[in-house]
């Protein structure tokens, strides 16, 4: 089970959310703002982090910017309405996933498994890949480029794995959500690009100019070092 903390400011959703999760077997973190979750987050070491978007002071937004600025901690985001800027602005902010309200605790305790289920990687057996200023080792699970080590959550790790592991081979968005994110996830193909946007700000001379992961207009993405 996770170490959940959940930073939700509705005391009725907080605690039900959180009494829920408990029930689930989850040890819950619960707090009312981002500040008081970003100063208990490193304490508590949470698996995963339950985050809604519109807390008073300091905004789900920018506890995601700050969260995953230090760390590779999961992010699962609760947001009130299912529109592009929610949902966009937290998936481009770090967030891993979302959940809509009003929120079922059976949807996003689902959610929270998912989201720690694809976190989970294992390391094959292979050499060294470089390409260009870029090494991958899929031994160790480890990215370097021009020689320093890039640190990437599981969830762009796992993308740059899948994309790299067929340079040249076009992906679509779906193919990218069953393989990456889960078979049976039926996701939303934003969390693609979201994840290739926030991937290429780590691995692209240029991101706006990307050289290995390249945009296929119409269908997917490639790994192709140009």
């Amino acid at each position: 089970m996770a170490r959940v903390m959940l930073i939700e400011d509705d005391l009725s959703v907080r605690d039900g959310l959180a009494l829920a999760l408990r029930h689930q077997g989850h040890e819950v973190e619960a707090v009312s703002s981002g500040e008081e979750g970003l100063a208990r987050l490193c304490g508590f070491a949470a698996d995963i982090v339950v985050l809604d978007l519109m807390l008073p002071g300091m905004d789900g937004f920018e506890v995601c910017r700050r969260i995953r600025a230090a760390g590779s901690t999961s992010i699962v985001m609760l947001t009130a309405r299912g529109d592009d800027f929610d949902v966009v602005g937290g998936l481009e902010a770090g967030a891993d996933d979302y959940v809509v309200k009003p929120i079922r605790p059976r949807v996003l305790e689902a959610r929270i498994r998912a989201v720690l289920r694809r976190g989970e990687l294992e390391a094959p057996v292979s050499s060294l890949e470089t390409y260009g200023a870029l090494t991958l080792d899929r031994s160790s699970l480890t990215v370097t480029r021009n020689g320093e080590v890039v640190a990437l959550p599981p969830m762009e790790l796992r993308l740059l794995l899948e994309l790299s592991a067929s340079p040249g081979q076009v992906h679509s968005r779906q193919q990218l959500l069953e393989t990456v994110w889960d078979h049976d996830y039926l996701g939303d193909s934003r969390l693609v690009d979201a994840c290739v946007q926030r991937l290429r700000s780590k691995i692209e001379d240029v991101p706006a100019q990307p050289r290995y992961i390249q945009t296929v207009r119409g269908f997917g993405y490639r790994f192709g070092p140009l």
